[in-house]
């Protein structure tokens, strides 16, 4: 049993795909608002005037005539603006503007606190105490995931303690994000956390320390007196293969007779991590999916050596999405003893070029689509199961009872 999931998982995490996948139009602009669309052509003259100046095979010496009059037009409201300008303030919306100009719902923009906590996740790893914290107005920031042997783990803290201070700081109203700003920091340094366990204050000196995040679970199984594997990939993290890699080798080594991949509510991530789980089960002929650019089509291959062929079961969800997709996918139409179950997925089939800002900020805008190893385009259409099951009950836990999705991928692995 690894964690609690919701029946309805894209209604309920509906807003943070949104901010993942999706930008909102405003229906209406205020003069602050009016101001922000100003600056956002402003701060395209910036850029096209940093490429004109750094070359990019542009000529010394060359001017573009929009280029030289967004950027007067810069200077002329940071210099005379009458209530003063926040130069970074102007930078953020206005490169938000920009790309939610482009009218793609995969282009958007994070700020500084955003693009920390994002690259956190795809990296698989970071510098801070090793601890998952929830906050809500009830109970305020309140640790409900202790990773195994991190510093908070060597610590001594514990799942259920509301963490009140820390360092001097009161973070007992803080946001999940101001709160990480203050745990994390360089390795070996350390860090006073205040917490609320029951009816008493408990004072811990953590020492900061590298984070390994766990996003691959694995267990083995018995189904009708046969071994059966069990992988659940939660996002494909910069480790995700490494991880995937060690939980594969190790159920083998029980002889297993069928595996079960999860990629529910997993969103994506790096696509290498998911060509090279792929390589694991198809050798070197087999086309894993192909990418389209403006001018070029190409075949992405596999690149494993060896077969496998023993049943194997994907489940999916309408919160699968992108490097999930080309997983399932590629199962679907490249592997004999393939079966996908669950539910038809997000349709997300582009992908994202990722830059990162001198403030610390990040954009990505799209540069290519992928297809299907037999040319389908999935975007908005998603990967339609093989079979289809709904989950039934309001809460589930993850291949327990009352996951029925995992409870019929036992059942085609029993026969």
């Amino acid at each position: 049993m690894f964690k609690k999931k919701n029946k309805n998982y894209f209604h309920h995490f509906k807003k943070w795909i949104k901010k993942l996948f999706h930008r909102e139009e405003q229906p209406s602009f205020n003069m602050v608002e009016v101001t922000v669309v100003i600056v956002i052509s402003i701060l395209f003259g910036i850029i096209v005037g940093c490429i004109l100046t750094y070359g990019k095979g542009v000529a010394k010496g060359t001017e573009d005539k929009y280029a030289k009059e967004l950027l007067s037009t810069y200077e002329t409201i940071v210099d005379n603006y009458y209530g003063g300008a926040d130069k970074e303030e102007i930078v953020n919306a206005a490169i938000d503007g920009m790309v939610n100009s482009l009218g793609d719902q995969h282009s958007y923009y994070m700020d500084d606190t955003e693009t920390f906590d994002f690259n956190q996740r795809v990296n698989g790893k970071y510098i801070g105490i090793g601890a998952t914290v929830s906050y809500t107005e009830e109970n305020g920031n309140t640790v409900i995931e202790i990773f195994k042997d991190s510093p908070a783990d060597k610590a001594g803290l514990k799942v259920g303690d509301r963490i009140l201070e820390v360092g001097d700081t009161d973070v007992s109203s803080y946001t999940l994000s101001e709160l990480s700003a203050l745990l994390v920091g360089d390795e070996g340094t350390k860090v006073r956390v205040v917490v609320q366990r029951e009816d008493s204050k408990k004072t811990f000196m953590i020492t900061r320390g590298e984070v390994v995040i766990t996003s691959v679970n694995s267990k083995l199984l018995d189904v009708s007196g046969k071994n059966v594997g069990y992988i659940d990939i939660d996002i494909f993290a910069a480790n995700t293969y490494s991880q995937f890699k060690k939980s594969l080798k190790a159920l083998e080594k029980e002889n297993i007779k069928g595996l079960i991949i999860d990629v529910r509510d997993n969103t994506g991530g790096h696509l290498s991590q998911v060509n090279k789980i792929l390589s694991l089960f198809f050798d070197k002929k087999t086309v894993l999916y192909q990418i389209e650019t403006k001018n070029n089509l190409e075949n992405v291959y596999a690149e494993g050596k060896d077969k496998r062929e023993y049943d194997v079961v994907v489940l999916i969800n309408c919160a699968s999405a992108s490097a999930s997709e080309i997983l399932a996918s590629s199962f679907q139409n490249n592997y004999k003893n393939a079966t996908i179950v669950g539910l038809q997925s997000y349709g997300k089939g582009t992908i994202q070029n990722a830059i990162q800002l001198t403030t610390g900020a990040s954009l990505k805008y799209t540069t290519q689509r992928w297809l299907t190893s037999e040319g389908e385009w999935l975007n908005e259409v998603g990967v339609v199961p093989d079979e289809s099951i709904n989950i039934e009950d309001d809460y589930y836990e993850v291949a327990g009872n009352g996951d029925t999705q995992f409870k019929r991928a036992l059942e085609i692995l029993s026969k």
